[in-house]
Order: structure tokens, then C-alpha cells, then sequence
């Protein structure tokens, strides 16, 4: 098997494609990296011309003040036109989700029309924000959500223009194109799941696949202090509830100074953040979710406690009754202090968790496993 994994926000389509090679199918990744994170692809498509070249970068950031015109979407779509003739041959092409390659809406449905009409199997991932996801998030049945802080303080819609840009008409437009030009919607947990099926889509729920023989599991030793760590990414910061977890912080470095050591980072490359938080006990994820995503499933499978989503449909779709895997953490200050207290008193409750965290990793989100989901999935 020949096949496109198109974009990559989390490394999910990176362990997809380990797990897949590892299976004896040849995968090739195309996409931009994720900024920052810097995520390793197979053929780049990020903008170069515009970022790199402080001269050009000047005039088209002073072009688009004027006319809103983004030089940096349009140069990532005229590479990946460019790179159409070297996808030939698939057997399968997955996109991350509908805008994979990160231009503007029109564009992305050039493209894909051209790339379909050379590849016939096709699936699209709803891993993130997606049309229907954010429109049911709109309805505010959901208990909490990623628009939260928007439906708190609509002064603060401009730091939310990323997510809501999918519900304007360009963006529903490409993602019904692609509903009714893939063969499969996948999901890749229940903050994407449960929105998808409340809006009457037919999705397959596919865990996230951990690598679990390239991500080392270290038992966790508590010599001196426990460590805390939390990563900010700026561009997720309200949507993850970030100063939930500052605030707490704050409480918990002076209730206990002699017991805690706190590390924080921002904005960091991925191959970085992960070297910094190997010596944590306890990674603090995000707040408005129900299940976890990639970067707290990486975490489990150190052995870290994760604060991170855990809600009860969590627990009822895996069937976790006795043995808790990562905490529930809830967008309240006095609840995440609560339970950080309770572990820091209770050392042997980290090591419990870190454990049964390592178990569940390797029952539900083995890389292989769910690479073999996949592959079954697409019809192979």
C-alpha cells in the first residue's frame, strides 16, 4: 500500500505513518510543520519566500494590512501545485482535517480536485476544529467547551477568528465538498466524536496512535521535589484554559515551596518542549476537553500524570471504572488545586496513576493496532 497523509498538526499522521511502515506500507507526509512545533514531513509546503526573506517579508505583511490579502496561504498553495506531479500512485490519500494545506478556502478545493482525480481511496480526519464541530459548539449544549472564554467575554471573538473561520461560508463550503468526496470521516476522539454525531454525521472513532516503542516510559522516582510542568502555545491559549492552570499554580507554589518545583515553558519547538518536560511528574494539559489529545497521550505514556480531559463519557467509551489513567481537569482554579494537592500529599497516588496511564496507552492507542484500524477502515 501507497499512501498521503496530508497535513500535520500533533504528529498523530507521523505515528500513523510509523505505525503503517511498520506494517509494510509506504506512507508519505506532506504538510507545513505546525509552525513552531516544527514537525518532521516528507515534503514541506510551508511558506519560505514569505517568512524567510526579511525584505519580502516586510512588503507582503504591509500589502496585506492594506488589502487582506495573506501572500503566506498563497505561496503554500502554489508549492503544493507544484508538488502534484510527485503524487502519483497512491493507493490512499487521509487529509488532517479541511484545511490541510493551509491556504485560502478556494484554493484548498483547486487542489484537492486535482489530487483526487489521481487518488480514489480517500478519508478525511476530524481531529480539531471542523465545520460541524464548531457549529455544535455554537449551540452550547455541551457542559463546556473550547468557546467557552468566547461565550463568557465576546470581546475576546478576535483571539477566537482560527476556530469560527470554519463555520463562514468558504470554509462549510470545502468541508462539504470533502464529506461528499471521501469515502470516510474518522475521528480521533470524543471532543470531535460526540459533536460530529450530534450533527448527524456517520463517523468512525479511531484513537490517537501512540508510538510506544519510540516514546520511552520511564518509571517515575520522587527524590526531592515534585515537578509541575505546563506548556503554553500562545494560539491555544484560552481554548486550552491556560489561566486556569496559572492561577492554580500560583496557589500551589506557596502552599508548597519546599514540596514543588514549577516549570514553565512557551512557544518552544516540539523536539524541545518534550527534552524539558521528561523530568515532570505532573504535565498540566488543558481544561475544556472530554478526552485527551495527542500531546496528553504522549505524556501517559512517559508515565506522567496528566491533567488533562476525562469526563465521564471518557470513562464509559473505554470502560474505566476502578483504575484512573490522568485527572479530570475542570475550568475551575479551586478544583485543579484540590486535586494537585492531593497528589503532592500523596506520592503514591503519582505512581498509581503513572502506571495505570503506561496500561491504557498500550491497550487503546498502540501505534500498530490502530495503524491496522485505519488500514480496515479505509476498505484495505
Amino acid at each position: 500500500m501507497k499512501i498521503l497523509l496530508l497535513g500535520e498538526y500533533s504528529r498523530l499522521h507521523n505515528s500513523l505513518k510509523e505505525g503503517l511502515v511498520s506494517l509494510g506500507n509506504e506512507v508519505i507526509i506532506v504538510g507545513c510543520g505546525d509552525k513552531f512545533k516544527q514537525f518532521p514531513v516528507d515534503y514541506f509546503i510551508n511558506a519560505k519566500i514569505c517568512n524567510d526573506n526579511k525584505i519580502a517579508n516586510f512588503l507582503f505583511k504591509s500589502i496585506r494590512k492594506v488589502t487582506s490579502i495573506n501572500f503566506e496561504k498563497i505561496e503554500k498553495a502554489i508549492r503544493f501545485y507544484f508538488l502534484l506531479p510527485k503524487l502519483n500512485d497512491f493507493d490512499h490519500v487521509q487529509l488532517i482535517n479541511s484545511d490541510a494545506l493551509e491556504t485560502y478556502p478556494f484554493l484548498s478545493r483547486f487542489l484537492y480536485k486535482k489530487l483526487f482525480t489521481k487518488i480514489k481511496s480517500r478519508s478525511l480526519l476530524v481531529c480539531g476544529d471542523e465545520a460541524p464541530v464548531i457549529e455544535y459548539l455554537l449551540k452550547k449544549e455541551m457542559k463546556y467547551s473550547i468557546l467557552t472564554p468566547y461565550f463568557e467575554n465576546k470581546s475576546l471573538k478576535k483571539q477566537f477568528n482560527f476556530p469560527l473561520k470554519y463555520i463562514t461560508s468558504e470554509y462549510r463550503k470545502t468541508f462539504n465538498w470533502l464529506k461528499e468526496n471521501c469515502q470516510n470521516l474518522i475521528t480521533s476522539d470524543l471532543d470531535y466524536e460526540i459533536p460530529m454525531q450530534q450533527m448527524g454525521f456517520q463517523t468512525t472513532l479511531i484513537p490517537n496512535p501512540i508510538n510506544i516503542d519510540k516514546i520511552e516510559y520511564s518509571p517515575l522516582k520522587i527524590e526531592n521535589k515534585i515537578i509541575i510542568f505546563l506548556g503554553i502555545n500562545r494560539l491555544s491559549y484560552l481554548k486550552k484554559g491556560i489561566p486556569f492552570f496559572e492561577k492554580a499554580l500560583e496557589i500551589i507554589r506557596k502552599k508548597y515551596p519546599e514540596k514543588v518545583e514549577i516549570i514553565i515553558t512557551e512557544n518552544i519547538p516540539y523536539n524541545e518542549y518534550i527534552s524539558i518536560y521528561n523530568k515532570a511528574h505532573i504535565l498540566l494539559d488543558q481544561v475544556y476537553a472530554y478526552d485527551q489529545g495527542y500531546n496528553a497521550l504522549e505524556a501517559m505514556t512517559k508515565g506522567k500524570v496528566v491533567f488533562t480531559g476525562a469526563e465521564s463519557e471518557f470513562l464509559q467509551h473505554y470502560d474505566l471504572n476502578e483504575n484512573e489513567v490522568c485527572i479530570n481537569a475542570l475550568p475551575d482554579v479551586n478544583d485543579i488545586v484540590e486535586n494537585l494537592s492531593l497528589i503532592i500529599e500523596s506520592p503514591d497516588l503519582i505512581l498509581e496513576i503513572s502506571k495505570n496511564a503506561k496500561t491504557f496507552i498500550e491497550q487503546k492507542h498502540h501505534y500498530k493496532t490502530i495503524a491496522n484500524t485505519y488500514l480496515k477502515t479505509w476498505g484495505f
